[in-house]
């Protein structure tokens, strides 16, 4: 894979804990922005329950549609943990104690302390190589382009450091800002349609948010290719300030 190839990835995130609102995901965020500084672009990202036909049928459809395909939650110790076993059902292979992921929560564990519920943190889908969890030590693992992680974000964020070793990035996104600042969305959104359309290559959005009482629009320019990007970019400076100009009062 050459560094000009585009590199593309999904999320699953999987709990019900996340659809109920019980718990407010932080993991997305933080792989998408992770993922796009070695060039990896996630192009979607999904919420599925611990329902295993849900889980399964999601992992087959992103993981055919994009390079890599991270997983959040459910390889836990309880019964509502069954991220393993549908990844395993998915790629049609056994699933089984590993006896190097016992080996690994050994590490943490007496012989004693690891309980059936425990154990089922060192079930590992055939085939699959791990990935290790220096906080907690019950690894994660990786089997075809699929990086299964937990979903506990310290833990997932420290899996990610290991399972990003073995995952190949692609050209960076390049990106510029430009402030609207006094323009609104409404005023600029035909003008900036016809600078999109016209260059391919680039991708370009608007932004609005609300800050300390006021309005604030930014227009995004992204690429990989730097001169079209520097390109796109003055066009984009030109019309705010025609655009800005008009507004001045006579």
């Amino acid at each position: 894979m050459s560094a000009s190839d585009s590199v593309t990835a999904a999320i699953l995130v999987i709990g019900d804990e996340i659809l109920s609102g019980r718990t407010k995901d932080r993991n997305i965020g933080y792989i998408a922005e992770y993922l796009a500084r070695i060039g990896v672009e996630v192009r979607e990202a999904r919420v599925v329950p611990d329902i295993e036909a849900e889980i399964v049928s999601a992992i087959l459809a992103l993981g055919e549609r994009y390079d890599y395909l991270f997983t959040t939650g459910g390889i836990g110790p309880t019964h509502d943990d069954i991220t393993a076993d549908c990844v395993a059902k998915a790629f049609g292979v056994a699933i089984d104690e590993d006896p190097r992921a016992l080996a690994l929560m050994m590490e943490r564990y007496r012989e004693d302390e690891l309980t059936p519920a425990r154990r089922r943190m060192a079930r590992i889908p055939a085939g699959a190589a791990l990935i290790e969890n220096p906080v907690s030590k019950a690894p994660g693992f990786r089997l075809g382009n699929v990086i299964v992680m937990a979903g506990v974000p310290a833990v997932m964020q420290a899996m990610l450091d290991n399972a990003i070793k073995h995952v190949e990035g692609g050209a960076l996104m390049l990106s510029e800002t430009i402030e609207a600042a006094g323009l609104p969305e409404g005023r600029y959104g035909e003008d900036l349609r016809i600078i999109a359309e016209a260059r391919p290559t680039v991708s370009i959005g608007s932004y609005p948010s609300f800050q300390d009482g006021k309005f604030r629009n930014q227009i995004v320019v992204r690429s990989k290719d730097a001169a079209a990007l520097a390109e796109a970019k003055a066009a984009v400076t030109a019309m705010v300030a025609k655009l800005q100009g008009d507004c001045l009062p006579l």
